[in-house]
């Protein structure tokens, strides 16, 4: 295995602006309100059913123009404020660009309500030669029904910037602040949120319980401010989506922000719930294994042998990353490189800065930023495939326009966990110790776990939490009802213990974008069947792969899928993902347990 000379650093933003030059910043602030009042002043009287073709595409290039800068200003304050949340300047910075943003949003947004209020006819008329912009156009037409007056769409956008976005950024800044404390053969230490959930997937039961507990203790502190902030973004979502826009439904905003049909989503779900069992049956295996009677919830990530988790040194891994992806295909491992020779990849761990793991990609011209906290498990290494995947997914689609470059969310998911599955794949095929290849088949099991069933539940909580807020539930209302969720989605194979009623307010993609979660389960359930035609088809595969990622968000995912051959409205095809885990399962249930 090829180890690189690539460290941890922070991530540097010198394609956005030159560090330490405020002034750049403070220039593009005025370059984009001068050509938002450009733009408002010569293309509001241009705007008429008959207006030509050729003029049209000029208006959209105009716009993309001032999009573009707006992008990368967008960026550099949030990428420097994920960070550090804690750096007031940075804080100050972002807050700043929202309001900015909102105010030249409401000075442009009178294009796109015209375009989605013309008459048909006209609008094939325009959109038969826009080429690549098509989708983009088509799917802002998808809103006509629920669009309101440009008045009321203007005091929208201003009020959430002191709004939901003011109320999302105050629950980053509080809880990426916090520090937990643990106690470690006899040591105490203080660490954050990424630190301490390594203990979970450790060998020592009362270590992995002591983790759970203090993090739900220090969530569950605030648990009351949490739970508010909660209820505030719900009313809010629904204030909006049902009361004003008139969405049948809170989750259906999010569907058709994804371009995906209510039921097929609704067959997804159904078909996550009735699998449940499946994962049931596994943790009754895993109970076995690490010798309980029944797992807790603190144990369902635990390794199956006491043996001391293997460390990967950055470097290492990443080298194993690229070498997987360069067995797979040349192209996506040069471009996976790309994001670490630009050093464009934040992988240190350091208070104040964003938990967990993202990729931003900013604009197709540039190459994607990553977000890693990592710490030398193999989790994180799967991770660092992860993000890096979705880079690759960015940089095959850089050919669209900057409107179509980016893929819906439900296939934003594909190459991320493919790319996962590519790493794990290699690293099976490689290893001759037993012991580790059950290891990482155990490990396989949990992920998909994790990445289907965890968030599958989660969407499910969505779902009744918003009906509950609606109808006046407290913050502990919403708490029992999150425990029955759990215990719904286990059953009598895991003990869940008390404190796990403060797991949904730990949960920041509830918080910022309601309903994203099931994407993952989309996207996991989705990548299962297309390895699975990987593995019968071999190197043949790969161009159908690739034209999947170089679309982007260029046409519709349900045609894209349907390309593919797949049919998202066919529950078969959902249960075929989890008969490939039944078939992990299978796998793990044969071996002889050893005490």
């Amino acid at each position: 295995m090829i180890e690189t000379a690539y460290q941890q650093a922070r991530w540097s933003l010198t394609d956005l602006f030159p560090e330490g030059e405020p002034e750049r910043v403070e220039a593009a602030f005025k370059e984009i309100q001068e050509k938002v009042e450009q733009f408002e002043n010569s293309v509001r009287p241009l705007l008429k059913e008959d207006i030509a073709p050729e003029t049209f595409m000029q208006v959209i290039q105009q716009l993309e123009a001032i999009n573009r800068l707006a992008y990368h200003l967008y960026g550099f304050a949030s990428l420097s404020f994920y960070a550090d949340t804690q750096d007031q300047a940075a804080q100050t910075r972002v807050a700043r660009v929202q309001q900015f943003f909102a105010e030249m949003q409401n000075k442009t947004l009178f294009f796109s309500l015209w375009w989605k209020q013309l008459d048909d006819a006209n609008a094939d008329r325009l959109m038969a030669n826009t080429g690549d912009y098509r989708y983009w156009l088509e799917e802002m037409r998808h809103f006509k029904k629920y669009t309101l007056s440009e008045p009321e769409e203007k005091i929208i956008n201003i009020k959430d910037v002191t709004g939901a976005n003011a109320i999302n950024r105050l629950y980053e800044s509080i809880t990426n602040r916090y520090t937990f404390k643990i106690k470690v053969k006899g040591e105490e230490k203080e660490v954050t949120r990424g630190e301490l959930m390594v203990y979970v997937r450790q060998s020592d039961p009362d270590l992995r319980a002591q983790a759970y507990q203090e993090l739900y203790r220090v969530y569950g502190q605030d648990a009351p401010i949490l739970g508010q902030i909660y209820q505030t973004l719900v009313r809010d979502w629904r204030n909006e989506n049902i009361n004003l826009r008139g969405f049948a439904s809170p989750i259906a905003v999010r569907n058709l922000i994804n371009d995906i049909p209510d039921e097929a989503v609704d067959i997804l779900l159904d078909t996550c719930q009735k699998n449940a069992v499946l994962y049931q049956r596994y943790f009754q295996l895993k109970s076995r294994w690490i010798g309980m009677d029944r797992v807790r919830r603190y144990d369902i990530y635990a390794p199956v042998a006491a043996n001391a988790e293997k460390e990967y040194p950055y470097g290492q891994a990443a080298g194993m990353v690229l070498d997987s992806f360069r067995e797979f295909s040349p192209e996506i491992a040069d471009l996976a490189r790309r994001v670490f020779d630009k050093n464009h990849v934040d992988a240190e761990v350091r208070k104040g800065k964003r938990g967990g793991a993202f990729c931003y990609p900013v604009d197709p011209k540039l190459t994607p930023w990553v977000h890693l906290n990592y710490q030398g498990r193999a989790d994180d290494v799967a991770t660092m495939a992860h993000e890096l995947g979705h880079a690759i997914h960015a940089m095959l689609a850089s050919d669209h326009t900057l409107f179509t470059f980016h893929s819906n969310l439900p296939l934003a998911e594909t190459a991320s966990t493919f790319a996962e599955m590519i790493l794990v794949d290699r690293l099976l095929r490689e290893e001759t110790d037993e012991n580790v290849r059950r290891d990482i088949l155990f490990r396989q099991v949990d992920d998909t776990y994790a990445t289907i069933m965890r968030q599958a539940y989660f969407a499910m909580f969505e779902r009744t939490a918003h009906d509950m807020v609606y109808h006046d539930a407290s913050v502990d209302d919403l708490a029992q009802a999150y425990l029955q969720n759990l215990h719904s989605q286990f059953g009598d194979s895991v003990e869940v213990s008390d404190e796990f009623r403060w797991e949904w307010v730990s949960i920041p993609h509830i918080y910022s974008t309601p309903f994203y979660v099931y994407a993952y389960s989309f996207g996991q359930l989705l990548v299962l069947s297309l390895y699975q035609q990987f593995k019968q088809e071999g190197q043949s595969f790969i161009p159908r792969y690739r034209k999947i990622l170089a679309t982007g968000g260029s046409e519709a995912p349900v045609k894209v899928l349907a390309d593919a051959g797949i049919n998202v409205l066919d529950p078969v095809f959902w249960q075929g993902g989890f008969d490939v885990i039944r078939g992990l399962i299978d796998q793990l249930e044969q071996l002889p347990i050893k005490s």
